[in-house]
């Protein structure tokens, strides 16, 4: 994590607001200890998405698109 200190903050505050739009993490600091997080307020949607945490633990079922028969026969109104 990088801190950027107040004054460095105070001269580059255009392009730390850019940067915390696109979904960068900014820390603002006094003296290299952390104070303040700049984020933004509204989904810009340049937001990075990463996909696959559900890769390997989810098993659809061979079947999965096979309707059963009785579900078939109450939807055509052929209920016992």
């Amino acid at each position: 994590m990088e801190i950027i200190n107040i004054a460095d903050a105070k001269t580059h505050l255009s392009k730390l607001v850019e940067k915390a739009l696109s979904g960068e993490e900014i820390i603002i600091g006094k003296r290299n200890k952390p104070l303040v997080r700049l984020s933004p307020l509204i989904s810009s949607g340049k937001k990075k998405r990463h996909g696959g945490q559900w890769k390997n633990q989810v098993v659809i079922a061979d079947d999965f698109d096979v309707l059963p028969e009785e579900i078939e026969d109450a939807f055509k109104g052929l209920m016992p």
